[in-house]
């Protein structure tokens, strides 16, 4: 029966401790040495790191250009308050209608990048996604 503390210490339970640890604390996997409790990170692992890092971008991309949107309508609502500001109000209002342009572009790079990254077969979606 496994300790609770078994898999802090690379024990699975199984007998095995799961990459063939040396009489000093350190394991090996793949012939490297590596500190107590580290393992090297798998290429799948490492390849979710890098879309969630690469969904994240997108993600900080879109609510960026979502807060330019409402401070340019913002900007140009309160121009139209008075005459003299009424021309640069309205160009507020088509700086801002480019930000809407901008979005469904940041949506459909983010979307061509992870089906590049995929080899064409890209097909998760999320209704969390933006």
């Amino acid at each position: 029966m496994s300790q609770p503390n078994d898999h802090a210490h690379g024990n699975r339970g199984d007998g095995e401790d799961g990459g063939g640890s040396s009489p000093h604390g350190q394991r090996r996997a793949h012939g490297r040495a590596h500190g107590a409790g580290e393992r090297e990170p798998s290429l799948k692992m490492r390849m979710e790191r890098e879309e969630l890092m690469l969904r994240q971008r997108y993600e900080y991309a879109s609510i960026a250009n979502d807060i330019l949107i409402a401070l340019w309508f913002l900007a140009g609502s309160v121009m139209f308050f008075f005459t003299a500001w009424q021309t640069a109000g309205t160009w507020c209002f088509v700086i801002g209608s480019v930000e809407l342009l901008v979005r469904p572009v940041i949506r459909l790079a983010r979307r061509i990048h992870l089906q590049r990254r995929h080899g064409g077969g890209y097909a998760h979606e999320s209704p969390q996604d933006f």
